[in-house]
């Protein structure tokens, strides 16, 4: 009966997400050759054998976001790459270093590297707080390079602090070479090690209240101003996603670390390597979870 109530629920709210896919963005994470397929199958409607909604992902996690309680798995120890949803631990050093209203001086290495960037120029300064919401929002890849360097240097010394970081959280898994995620040799990490850093992220203030956002405006230096459009569909579209950061590159494939609220259950999905329905298996993960779907052991930075 548990298994049949679920499944309506996810059939019943699956329709509101092939919508998310035909309305397509160019993101920082994606270019549209790379997008999800925009079929209306909905095949995450659908509970497998283990009672958790069938999914196309290379790996998954499903976690309370209040205990830590694993509640689904599956490959979540495989080495992965994340793509930009490490940005999650970009942020978390960033914000936990303080002071986010200092100004940063943007340096013509910050602006070396690819495929998208917010295009910000060498001499230019901006508000730390301002760089990171568009980073986290919209994802631009210059902008990490930037933060990484203002934090620590240089993105080879911030990448010693995100593996230390990564060793407090109870990372056991992971490797972690630049700020924003771009395929680099010897970079790589886990669903499982990627859930703690979406379960800290998740429990910070500053963060929760950044990747909820479904658009941010950017003041350029010169005065111009742009908005830019959150490039989670599944926030865009579901109204109890309250987060959190999506991902893609061609060795990623698509990738997206979510999270919703119903006020009295918090859960929060970790999806890497879904390159057909990521926006639609992360949805049902997310539902499914939010309906009381699950059970399991708890994330903690001792596991």
């Amino acid at each position: 009966m548990t298994k049949r109530i679920l499944f309506l629920l996810l059939a019943l709210f699956a329709s509101a997400l092939p919508a998310a896919a035909k309305h397509h963005r160019v993101t920082a994470d994606a270019s549209p050759s790379a997008s999800p397929d925009d079929s209306d199958d909905t095949p995450s409607s659908h509970l497998g054998a283990d009672g958790a909604p069938v999914n196309h992902a290379a790996s998954v996690v499903v976690l309370d976001a209040r205990t830590g309680q694993v509640l689904y798995e599956k490959n979540a120890d495989a080495h992965r790459p994340a793509a930009s949803t490490q940005k999650l631990l970009t942020a978390l050093i960033v914000v936990e270093a303080g002071n986010l209203d200092h100004a940063v001086k943007v340096d013509v290495t910050d602006t070396q590297c690819e495929p998208v960037k917010l295009n910000i120029q060498p001499g230019e300064t901006y508000r730390c707080f301002d760089l990171l919401r568009v980073m986290l929002v919209h994802s631009m890849n210059d902008v990490a390079r930037c933060l990484a360097r203002d934090n620590a240097g240089s993105v080879e010394a911030f990448a010693d602090k995100m593996n230390k970081k990564a060793a407090e959280l109870g990372m056991k898994d992971s490797h972690f070479v630049n700020p924003n995620g771009l395929p680099i040799p010897d970079q790589y990490t886990t669903a499982r090690d990627m859930s703690k850093v979406a379960f800290a992220a998740y429990h910070n203030d500053i963060i929760r209240s950044i990747v909820c956002l479904k658009e941010v405006s950017f003041t350029y230096a010169d005065g111009r101003v742009r908005e830019f459009d959150s490039t989670n569909h599944v926030l865009l579209k579901y109204p109890l996603c309250n987060g959190m950061k999506t991902g893609y590159t061609d060795a990623a494939g698509h990738c997206l670390i979510s999270s919703a609220s119903n006020g009295t259950r918090d859960i929060i999905s970790v999806v890497l390597g879904d390159n057909t329905y990521v926006w639609n298996d992360s949805y049902a993960l997310l539902q499914w979870g939010i309906a009381g779907g699950g059970s399991g052991a708890t994330i903690g930075a001792a596991n």
